[in-house]
This record gives C-alpha cells, structure tokens and sequence, in this order.
C-alpha cells in the first residue's frame, strides 16, 4: 500500500468526508487503516464489582479507498508516486507537487479512559510530582478467601476447629457413579 503509518489523511467519502488526521494503523491485508479521530465508535462497558460501567471512544478502521494523503507542500489532497534517489533508494512522493513524502509518527486523539486523566495532567504541569503507592497484588483465591491455605495464612478459628475434630472436607471423587442411580432405559 502507498499509506504508511504517520501520514497525514483526508477522508474522501463517508460519514467523515473533509475530515483529516494522522494514520495510526495500517491493516494491509485487509486494505484498511485507522485514522486519528476519523470513524469514531463508542463502546458501552458494562459495570463489574470492580469498576463503574463507561463508555469509551475508539477509532475503527476505514478503507484505504477513502482517503488520501495530503500534500505537505500545497497542504491539498494527492495521490502518491516512488521514485527512485540518487543514491538508489525508494522515495514517496507527492504526485501534485512532486515533494517528497516522509515518515512521521502518529497519536491517537481519543480521549483517555477513566475521569482522572485530566486531573493527572494537570498536576503534571504544577510540577507536583506525587508517588502513588499500589496495593500489593493478591492471587484471586486470596482475595475471596478460597482454600485451605488461605484460611491457615489467615488464622480462622473454623477451619482450625475442622482440623481438630479430624473430619474430612476434601470433594468427593467426581469419577464414581452412586450404586443408587440406574442409567438404564425404563430403570
């Protein structure tokens, strides 16, 4: 494909028509890219225990086919040539005006997760420089106290007292099949 990462796009056709940005992604064998703040979706994000329930922005692909690189010298839509350099190399060139075309590297413009980003950046700019401290990480079975272990590390009395009386808690064995159930027809 003649669009590489970093380019500077228009949109030619669809919803976005007029609209440019720098190519974020290019998806070759699909003959797609995604473009900053070009075809923006919304995905709803259902609420866990952990987390409130959002909405986050995107960029989704679009077809190479409606787009087209804008020219750096004239700053108007053009389509793009390679030619060879002096020294032997492939160049992209502007067919308009006939500028060399160079790499650049590209952002995304969608808005950062979560309501903190803002407040974040702005104590970036105070020169405030505050360490957050983690929590340190738990395995999932610690955090739901699930197992024997977890309860010995914890000291509960319950499990302790299921020690001393000497009874078995353990799962029964999921191979074996009662005596009592029959699997045979009319039985």
């Amino acid at each position: 494909m003649k669009i590489h990462t970093g380019d500077h796009v228009v949109v030619i056709t669809g919803k976005d028509k007029g609209k440019t940005g720098a190519v974020l992604r290019v998806l070759s064998t699909t003959r797609r890219i995604i473009v900053a703040g070009i075809n923006m979706r919304t995905k709803h994000v259902k609420a866990t225990s952990q987390q409130p329930g959002r909405r986050l922005q995107y960029e989704a692909s679009i077809a190479v086919s409606n787009v087209m690189v804008v020219d750096p010298k004239t700053r108007k839509r053009t389509r793009m040539g390679v030619r060879i350099s002096e020294k032997g190399k492939k160049e992209r060139i502007a067919k308009r005006s006939g500028e060399v075309v160079t790499h650049t590297v590209a952002k995304s413009t969608a808005p950062k997760q979560g309501a903190g980003a803002g407040e974040k950046a702005k104590a970036a700019k105070k020169g405030d420089v505050q360490k957050v401290e983690k929590p340190e990480k738990k395995p999932f079975w610690k955090k739901v106290s699930f197992g024997a272990g977890e309860a010995a590390e914890a000291g509960t009395d319950e499990m302790s007292d299921a020690r001393k009386s000497g009874k078995d808690h353990a799962v029964p064995a999921q191979g074996k099949i009662p005596d009592l159930i029959s699997h045979e027809r009319g039985g």
